[in-house]
């Protein structure tokens, strides 16, 4: 049995206590100083904003003011009463079902295309990822502003092939959303790298033996490529929908931020920002927040619901 000494003066701690603490610390220490930075970041920028956003979104609160506590009002007004933010998701619908799709069989087919063995591959790779490198910043919008404005190379062109004048692209409520969705596609390099590596891990035999069967080029591509690929698809479909609905600058600039022409630009991101520092409606802004929160949540459900019958694992067919 141990002895148990006298205990120590001056009320210091029992000595267990204390040899716990000192040994937690002597084991777990560094690792915690390094992660300090995250959990900084984490608790300070992440966890406590969005906290503050939940209890924001229950209350009225015009940033000007102290918050006052309003229930269900919010979200009430959005479900019952607010026909702009119909307009705005009808938009960003629109928006993501166009753009999504054709962002990725354009990201796919440059992907097969770059994957050859041709001189200059890397230069050209890097030039296609060029686009997805400077992101949706405000530097590409202005220049996308400039190259559709009515003025711009588009329609300079166009009329130097036809002769005709191009139409407004940016100004009518026709084209606008079209030529954000035209610069949504052009931005594919991120998912057209991540093609790349999956085409990578494609075993070439397979292709060989297809040759040899006498399997077209397009036989190959839908019953090789495309389910060995599927789980990089499902990879590339996931980030690229949730990164659609959160489109935000490229409506902003191009439309001067107020959603124009006519709404025809006004994405869900936008009119959020609308509410919340043109308004002054910052518990409205917070309820919409959490509103988008809750449709990108239902989308991705539905995609992952939807990939057991289209997404196949190596692993599976052991």
């Amino acid at each position: 049995m141990a002895k148990v000494g006298p205990a120590p003066a001056g009320g210091a701690l029992p000595p267990a206590a204390e040899t716990g603490l000192s040994r937690f610390w002597r084991l777990h220490g560094t690792s915690y100083l390094f992660l300090l930075p995250w959990l900084i970041g984490f608790f300070g920028l992440t966890l406590g904003p969005t906290l503050a956003s939940l209890y924001l979104s229950f209350t009225d609160y015009d940033l000007l003011t102290s918050p006052r506590w309003a229930g269900l009002k919010n979200y009430e007004y959005a479900f019952f009463n607010d026909r702009r933010l119909g307009n705005a998701l009808s938009v960003t619908f629109t928006y993501v079902l166009w753009s999504v799709p054709l962002k990725l069989m354009v990201a796919l087919g440059l992907a097969m295309v770059l994957d050859r063995s041709v001189r200059g591959v890397g230069f050209y790779r890097a030039t296609f990822y060029l686009p997805s490198l400077l992101g949706a910043s405000v530097a590409i919008a202005v220049l996308w502003r400039q190259l559709f404005g009515g003025e711009g190379l588009v329609n300079q062109l166009i009329y130097m092939v036809t002769g005709l004048q191009g139409p407004a692209w940016l100004t009518h409520p026709d084209y606008a959303l079209s030529t954000l969705i035209v610069l949504a596609i052009w931005q594919f390099g991120s998912p057209m790298i991540i093609f790349l590596a999956g085409l990578r891990q494609v075993p070439q035999d397979l292709y060989e033996a297809a040759s040899m069967d006498g399997a077209s080029a397009w036989r190959q591509f839908r019953k090789i490529t495309l389910p060995l690929l599927a789980p990089v698809i499902f990879f590339n479909l996931v980030l690229q929908t949730i990164e659609a609905f959160k489109a935000f600058t490229q409506a902003y600039i191009v439309s001067g931020g107020l959603g124009g022409p006519v709404d025809a630009t006004l994405f869900y991101s936008l009119y959020l920002y609308e509410e919340a520092f043109a308004n002054f409606r910052m518990g409205y802004a917070s309820a919409l927040a959490w509103l988008l929160l809750v449709i990108i949540a239902i989308f991705t459900a539905i995609t992952f619901a939807t990939s057991k019958y289209w997404v196949y694992y190596e692993d599976e067919a052991r």
